[in-house]
């Protein structure tokens, strides 16, 4: 049997702490990762939000049941089925997101900035491999890139972009496949020569360590 395919219209839903108004200097756009759903991960930027910043928190567009309890809910950006299709479908969703929540403003005023978590640093990079806009800072926080990041973007896309990597020394993935960590982060040193920055802790943002470099690109 053969799948056929339709271009349908649906629905998406995102958080947005700040108001957008001719104010704003900084807008972030945030991006959750596998099974995490926009209204949990947006409270770890809250202190972010000020007069000139806001923070736009995407939710991935297939949500569903974390156990058999059908109790917690999480979203993915992502999976191996339809790749490419589900791809183009957030690609062009974040897309009309931002033309939306800065539609009363000049983005040429604003710095816009794009932060990654674990699922989400591949869908940052795939977005901004698309976008007509040139990043101010990209933060990729405990993303996997297994194919290196020009799997995902073209390594040219960030040569204006301030670009950050963030680990916890305990996570899970690497400390099961130490062999890949070394072998990214040769990559990523390469191709977009982030800052690296490695910290005590799993596959989480820690508070901390997000406050600290957060206050280290204010003043950048």
């Amino acid at each position: 049997m053969n799948y056929q395919k339709i271009k349908i219209e649906r629905t998406a839903r995102y958080i947005l702490l700040g108001e957008v108004s001719q104010k704003t200097k900084n807008i972030w756009i945030c991006l959750h990762g596998y099974g995490q759903l926009a209204s949990y991960f947006g409270k770890r930027f809250k202190f972010m939000e000020d007069e000139e910043t806001v923070i736009i928190v995407p939710e991935g567009l297939s949500r569903f049941y974390l156990n058999d309890k059908y109790e917690r809910i999480g979203a993915s950006w992502i999976t191996r089925e339809m790749k490419k299709e589900e791809a183009e479908d957030y690609i062009n969703y974040l897309n009309a997101l931002l033309t939306q929540v800065t539609s009363e403003i000049n983005i040429d005023n604003v710095k816009i900035s794009v932060l990654g978590f674990s699922q989400g640093c591949t869908t940052a990079c795939r977005w901004l491999n698309q976008t007509e806009f040139t990043a101010t800072n990209l933060v990729l926080w405990a993303g996997f890139f297994g194919n290196g990041i020009e799997d995902v973007i073209e390594p040219q896309k960030l040569a204006s972009t301030d670009c950050y990597y963030v680990y916890g020394s305990s996570d899970f993935y690497f400390v099961n496949h130490p062999e890949m960590k070394n072998k990214m982060l040769v990559n990523l040193t390469d191709k977009i020569s982030p800052s690296i920055i490695e910290f005590d802790g799993d596959h989480v943002i820690h508070p901390r360590v997000l406050k600290e470099l957060m206050a280290k690109i204010a003043k950048s």
